[in-house]
C-alpha cells in the first residue's frame, strides 16, 4: 500500500486522486446517505409507534446519545485495530440499522434500534475521519473538506429520493433498497481504504481524557461551528415562514440554499486550504458565516434571509473539516484521542442546540437567535490560530524544510 502512491517530484505531494482517497470519500458518501435516508422515514416511524411530538423528540435525543457514547469507544478501538478496520466494521454493522428501524413495532424496540443507528453512525464518523486524516498525511495534501462534501451529497441523495422511494416501494422496501445500495458502496470502498497501522501502546492513553488543552480548545471550535449549522437545519424554515411570512414552498429553501453552498464550497475547500493555509481559510469562513447569520437575522424579507443562509453555508462549510484535520494531527497525541474529543464536542452542538434554541426563541423570537449566534463565531476567530495543526499533512515529507 505504501508503494502504491507515487509522489510528484516537483511538489513532493501525491496525485490528486488515489484509490485510498476515493475509498474514504465513498465511506463518507455511504454514511451521509444512511442519515439522509432516515429523514423522510421519521413521520412514518412516529406514526407507527404512536409517538407524540415530545416522544419523537426523545427518540431523536436517543439517536444523539448513541452517537456521543459510541464516538469515544471508536477512538479507543482505532488505537487497537487502526482506523481502517474500525471504519469497515462500523460500516457493516450500520448497514442493517435503517432496515431495522423500518420494522420495529414498539417504543422500546424503536429506542434500542435508534440508539444503535446513532451509535454506529457516530462510531463510523470518528473512524472515517481518522482514515481521512491518515490519507491526508500520506498524500501530503488536504482532502478533508471534499470528504465532508461527499457526506453532504450522500445526505442530499438519501433525503431527496426517500419520499419517492417510500411512496413507490413502501417503508420496508425503501429500507431494503437503501441497505443494498449502501452495501454496494461499502463493498467498492472496502479493499481500497488506506491501511493504517494500529497503535496498541496508545490504548491506555486513549482510555483517559486528554490532559492537554489543545483537543478541548479545537473541540470548542467544532462545537461553536456546528451549533449555527444545527440552528439553520432545525429552525431556518420555521423562521422565514412564521416571522417573515414565507410560503410553505419558500420556507424549504432556507436549508436548501444553505446545503447547496455548503456542498459546493466543501469541494473547493481543499484547494483553498492548500493555497492559503488552514488558519486564513478558517478565518475567512468564520467571517463569511458571521455575515450570513447577521444578514438572515436582520432580514426583512424571506429572500434576504435565504441569501443570508446561503452565505452562512459558504462559511460553515469548511470550519468543521479544518477542525477535524487539526484534531487528527495534534503533536505528541494519538490520532484517535483528538478526533474523538472534537467529534463528540462538535456533534453534541447539533444535539443540544435545537432544544436550547427553542426555549430561548419562545422569549426572544428566532431573529434574535440568528443575530446572537455570531458571538459563538467570535470565539472561533479567537482560537483560529490552532488551525495551523491542520496544515501538518501538507508540510510533511521529503519536500518539507
Amino acid at each position: 500500500m505504501d508503494q502504491s502512491i507515487q509522489n510528484d517530484g516537483q511538489t513532493g505531494r501525491s496525485p490528486a486522486v488515489t484509490r485510498e482517497r476515493a475509498a474514504v470519500a465513498l465511506m463518507f458518501l455511504m454514511n451521509g446517505f444512511l442519515v439522509g435516508a432516515w429523514a423522510p422515514k421519521i413521520p412514518e416511524f412516529a406514526s407507527r409507534l404512536s409517538l407524540s411530538e415530545s416522544g419523537l423528540g426523545l427518540m431523536i435525543l436517543t439517536f444523539g446519545l448513541g452517537s456521543i457514547i459510541m464516538m469515544p469507544v471508536a477512538g479507543l478501538q482505532i488505537a487497537r485495530f487502526g482506523s481502517t478496520w474500525v471504519t469497515r466494521i462500523s460500516a457493516v454493522l450500520a448497514l442493517p440499522t435503517l432496515l431495522i428501524l423500518s420494522l420495529v413495532g414498539s417504543v422500546w424496540t424503536g429506542a434500542v434500534a435508534i440508539f444503535l443507528f446513532g451509535g454506529l453512525i457516530g462510531a463510523m464518523d470518528v473512524a472515517m475521519n481518522a482514515n481521512a486524516v491518515a490519507t491526508e498525511t500520506r498524500m501530503r495534501r488536504s482532502i478533508m473538506s471534499s470528504c465532508h462534501a461527499f457526506w453532504s451529497l450522500g445526505g442530499l441523495f438519501g433525503s431527496v429520493s426517500g419520499g419517492f422511494l417510500i411512496a413507490w416501494l413502501g417503508v420496508v422496501g425503501h429500507g431494503l433498497l437503501i441497505t443494498v445500495l449502501a452495501a454496494l458502496v461499502v463493498a467498492i470502498g472496502w479493499p481500497m481504504l488506506l491501511a493504517d497501522k494500529p497503535h496498541p501502546e496508545e490504548v491506555k492513553e486513549r482510555a483517559r481524557l486528554p490532559r492537554s488543552a489543545l483537543p478541548w480548545l479545537i473541540g470548542m471550535v467544532a462545537l461553536f461551528s456546528m451549533i449555527p449549522e444545527g440552528a439553520i437545519l432545525d429552525w431556518g424554515a420555521l423562521y422565514i415562514r412564521n416571522e417573515l411570512g414565507a410560503s410553505v414552498q419558500a420556507s424549504g429553501l432556507a436549508f436548501g440554499a444553505f446545503s447547496l453552498t455548503m456542498a459546493v464550497m466543501r469541494f473547493a475547500g481543499d484547494l483553498v486550504r492548500d493555497r492559503f493555509g488552514a488558519v486564513r481559510t478558517l478565518r475567512f469562513c468564520t467571517v463569511a458565516s458571521i455575515v450570513g447569520l447577521l444578514t438572515a437575522g436582520f432580514a426583512s424579507t424571506p429572500l434576504m434571509a435565504i441569501i443570508g443562509f446561503a452565505i452562512a453555508g459558504i462559511g460553515i462549510s469548511n470550519m468543521v473539516p479544518i477542525a477535524f484535520s487539526a484534531a487528527g494531527n495534534l503533536p505528541g497525541m494519538a490520532q484517535g484521542i483528538g478526533l474523538s474529543v472534537v467529534t463528540t464536542m462538535g456533534y453534541s452542538g447539533i444535539l443540544v442546540a435545537p432544544s436550547a434554541i427553542g426555549f430561548i426563541a419562545e422569549h426572544t423570537g428566532l431573529a434574535a437567535i440568528f443575530i446572537g449566534l455570531p458571538v459563538l463565531h467570535l470565539v472561533v476567530l479567537g482560537l483560529s490560530h490552532l488551525a495551523r495543526h491542520a496544515d501538518r499533512p501538507a508540510a510533511a515529507g521529503p519536500s518539507a524544510p
